[in-house]
């Protein structure tokens, strides 16, 4: 794959978002289909209300229809490029259910964590019988080394973990405007040049894809956000991004590629815990984009201090492979 290709990719999906959001914010303005601000976060946050929410629409749409295509003409529609979109798509329906709940039929708890679990779940299951079809490697590699484990079949309980754990990771990332899309572009991006140094342009095809699909979604997303990805985006983005991983046999590099997400969750963690046994927070809110905030730090003086550290956590990860 060219480096005129890889930026057509970027740009299709790019277009393609930018154009859908046009008539899709309005739609969703007229219909109503406004976000809903926790009474207990950041009392800035709450001239937000109202604003439209489950925009993941838009970039999931994006994603498949440039995957698709490109697959198509490019010879690229494999195995791993339909596995992928179907794990965008199954985890954005999770979270397009649950956005429904909440804002069109008002009911604020949406899905249950059950039901959401259970659902996450049946689609790692389902993933991995599909590439299990056909050579499917079970080992799990250290970053940077040649050391791996091989899990067998206990290989399928790493999935749902990992594919549950980062979707709701994402989620949980998910607070400010423009922090996900910002992030998730520079991990996708990430993952698209190892799969070209590696030979997996199906792969990276899918990548750059997504990339590109968030940067058209940022136009809009960025502060002041015109539209939020709610649940539908970011369920998707997480369970996307932990396959990708998986399939690229660089499961555990994702824990750097994806560092935001694993401070944010980390965050949340440690204030359950620290809240329960001693009666006191380590922060002023969780997740930790929210202590920052509480701080002093404006709401884009925290979107880009996490931006630059996920651009730097790519270039650590990338870096030593390219080179």
């Amino acid at each position: 794959m060219t480096l005129a290709t890889t930026i057509t990719i970027i740009a299709i999906a790019f277009i393609i978002s930018a154009l859908l959001a046009l008539p899709l914010i309005p739609m969703l303005r007229r219909l109503k289909f406004g976000q809903s601000i926790r009474e207990e976060g950041p009392q800035a946050h709450q001239k937000k209300a109202g604003t439209p929410t489950m925009g993941g629409i838009i970039f999931i749409l994006s994603i498949v229809t440039t995957a698709l295509a490109l697959g198509w003409m490019n010879g690229l529609l494999t195995t791993q490029t339909i596995v992928l979109l179907l794990v965008l798509a199954g985890f954005g329906l999770i979270g397009f259910l649950d956005d429904f709940i909440k804002v069109v039929l008002k009911r604020n708890l949406g899905l249950t964590s059950l039901q959401k679990l259970i659902g996450q779940i049946a689609i790692a299951v389902v993933s991995y019988l599909l590439l299990r079809l056909g050579p499917f490697e079970t080992t799990v590699g250290l970053p940077f080394t040649s050391f791996e484990i091989d899990l067998g079949p206990f290989y399928v309980l790493f999935l749902i973990f990992w594919l549950v754990g980062f979707s709701n990771a994402v989620n949980l990332t998910d607070g400010l405007d423009g922090l996900v899309a910002g992030t998730s572009s520079i991990a996708f991006a990430a993952f698209g040049v190892l799969g070209l140094v590696y030979g997996q342009e199906d792969l990276s095809l899918v990548a750059f894809s997504v990339t590109g699909a968030l940067l058209g979604f940022l136009l809009f997303n960025a502060n002041p956000a015109k539209i939020f990805m709610g649940d539908t985006g970011s369920l998707a983005l997480g369970g996307i991004l932990a396959m990708l991983s998986v399939l690229m046999k660089q499961e555990l590099l994702l824990l750097l590629v994806g560092i935001v997400f694993v401070i944010e969750t980390l965050s949340v963690i440690l204030q359950v815990i620290s809240f329960k046994t001693t009666g006191k927070r380590i922060f002023k809110m969780s997740p930790i984009h929210h202590h920052f905030e509480l701080s002093g730090w404006s709401e884009w003086k925290v979107v880009i201090v996490f931006w630059t550290a996920a651009l730097a956590a790519a270039l650590i990860a990338v870096l030593p492979e390219v080179i």
